[in-house]
């Protein structure tokens, strides 16, 4: 057996997201192939846990060739069940420096004969898997950089032998930036992650994920593991997501997604991560957008035009596309790019086609003409016949996206938001064929929004009514209610339909006012019989325009207040 498996007794923390096709056993814990050592170093041992420490030493004395392995060993596997000392872990990085070194000497010296390093390759990689045991101690990180073993390990992407020393070198860094030991200690993992920073680590494992074979599954498992590596640095320090994708990863993770290979876990990884670096990142939006990103989101989103996802796994993967491109949609310069790469007519498709991708395709067209960024996409939309697709889906919510798992509050909301939109930025002949299908069939979609109207008023005014209560409850017991409360109070309102609630008067305020008699008619006519009032619609209205402006220009969000307050005076 191998010394490094006999020391190597901590359980193994495994992937951040397991390989769908892993065994239950992990590979990273099977018996490694002798590679022609001496004999003396293979011999079998029998369990040792019940030995006695005399045994135990024999069994180690066997092990190991020289006085200085054997001592090292002792003060690694005496009292296993003991935590490791920081003497301890120094001497661990020394001899992987030293074995490190040696290592490379001899491949300098003997660049053509394996044979004179091969030992040297073997000890390095038993001295990895004892260093597995430092991920346990995350308040002793700073013992790797201190002694330069961060810069050394680094040193190891690089290393010809990918099938020994890269994949235990990704598995020991995987295992050291896991989420859960970094907070742990917060000093230890800052001290980790600057050191690897500086080092470049990302350019590294981009390179190194380059020269990475898939079709060997060892090399696959190392690519899933360098993914998870990035993932937890991401989530440990989410301002590094800028420069990892300047370092190669974003392209790198766009060629991998358009790749033609059949669907696996380092695919779905891919969507995951690239939709983790897209997230408020506008420079990781601009670059991607710039890398002809969004041509390959929709080239990957058009397989589900016609075709549901074939596995739950498939489906994550399709929905973390979908996510980075309405993320990529919140930047002006890829709506563009969006409208050159016939987005909208691939989401008006799957808005037809009734398959999964409708809901996410709803949400897409949402993104895409919001704000006066989304004018030329509300234009084009009328133009490709648009409108008689979103126009049925304002009229009923589909039961297939009720079992899909979308709430009627947000097909709906996206869908009032969409025309919302398109009431905003439609000029000339698209606005009148908008407006013009709410005079159709005797103004059923009037009707239909005057329907929504009352739904959600009731909804908010129940949740004003609870809030209410809250609120005086806390002044009785002598509390404050500050800016911070009332912003909670607000959200809450918000969850209980009041952006939707929002968005309906604003459609009704529009069409009240496009100079059609016969809309403005039908608005107050419906309000009057089920003992609606103006004063609220305008009351809305006003707390609406107030609240513009997260993410909003001031020039955007005064322009919008200004016509707004001109609406309702003719409301």
């Amino acid at each position: 057996m191998d010394v490094g498996e006999l020391l190597n007794y901590q359980p193994d923390r495994g992937a951040k997201r397991p390989r769908e096709e892993e065994s239950d056993e992990d590979p990273r814990s099977r018996q490694k192939p002798h590679l022609g050592r001496d004999s003396g170093r293979h011999m079998e041992v029998e369990d040792t846990e019940n030995n006695t420490g005399t045994e135990r030493k024999k069994v180690l004395e066997k092990l190991s060739d020289t006085d200085e392995d054997q001592e090292e060993i002792l003060v690694l596997f005496t009292d296993q069940g003991e935590p490791l000392d920081e003497s301890s872990v120094k001497k661990m990085i020394l001899t992987f420096e030293k074995r490190s070194y040696k290592n490379q000497e001899l491949r300098i010296k003997f660049p053509d004969n394996p044979e004179k390093f091969m030992e040297t390759e073997l000890d390095l990689n038993d001295i990895i898997q004892e260093m597995h045991v430092i991920a346990t101690m995350p308040d002793l990180y700073h013992l790797l950089v201190e002694l330069n073993a961060v810069q050394s390990l680094l040193g190891l992407l690089s290393h010809e032998n990918t099938d020994i020393l890269f994949s235990k070198f990704v598995d020991l860094l995987q295992e050291l930036t896991d989420i859960d030991t970094l907070h742990e200690s917060e000093e230890g993992a800052e001290v980790l992650i600057d050191a690897l920073l500086e080092g470049q680590v990302v350019a590294l494992l981009v390179q190194n994920m380059e020269r990475l074979d898939e079709q060997v599954k060892e090399e696959a498992d190392g690519v899933y593991n360098t993914l998870a590596i990035t993932e937890n640095m991401a989530e440990f320090r989410p301002g590094l997501c800028t420069e990892a994708a300047q370092q190669g990863l974003m392209q790198w993770l766009l060629k991998r997604i358009k790749a033609k290979m059949p669907f696996d876990a380092n695919k779905l990884y891919c969507s995951e991560i690239l939709a983790i670096l897209l997230q408020n990142n506008d420079s990781n939006r601009e670059l991607l957008g710039e890398l002809d990103g969004i041509d390959v989101l929709l080239q990957q989103l058009s397989v589900f035009k016609r075709h549901n996802p074939s596995t739950a796994e498939e489906q994550e993967m399709m929905e973390n596309l979908f996510d980075a491109l309405c993320s990529c949609l919140m930047l002006a310069a890829n709506r563009d790019r969006f409208l050159k790469g016939e987005g909208l007519q691939l989401m008006n498709l799957m808005l037809r086609e009734k398959k999964m991708s409708r809901t996410s395709a709803l949400k897409v067209l949402d993104h895409s003409m919001i704000g006066p960024e989304g004018s030329d996409n509300c234009h084009k939309f009328v133009d490709i016949l648009g409108l008689r697709t979103i126009f049925p889906l304002f009229m009923k919510t589909p039961k297939k996206m009720r079992k899909a798992g979308v709430s009627d509050k947000e097909h709906e909301e996206h869908v009032c938001s969409i025309i919302t939109s398109m009431l905003r930025n439609l000029k000339a002949q698209q606005r009148s064929r908008l407006l013009s299908k709410f005079t159709e069939n005797d103004c059923e979609k009037v009707d239909r929004l005057m329907e929504l109207h009352f739904k959600y008023l009731e909804s908010v005014q129940l949740a004003d009514k609870r809030i209410e209560g809250e609120k005086h409850d806390m002044v009785r017991r002598g509390e404050i209610i500050d800016d911070a409360m009332e912003d909670e109070f607000y959200l809450r309102r918000l969850d209980a339909g009041l952006f939707v609630l929002q968005l309906v008067c604003y459609i009704m305020v529009e069409i009240s006012n496009a100079g059609i008699p016969q809309l403005q008619q039908r608005v107050h006519q419906i309000l009057n019989l089920r003992g609606g009032s103006v004063k609220v619609v305008r009351h809305i209205m006003r707390e609406y325009a107030e609240n513009l402006g997260d993410g909003k220009s001031d020039e955007f969000r005064e322009s919008e207040q200004k016509r707004i307050m001109e609406l309702l005076e003719n409301f």
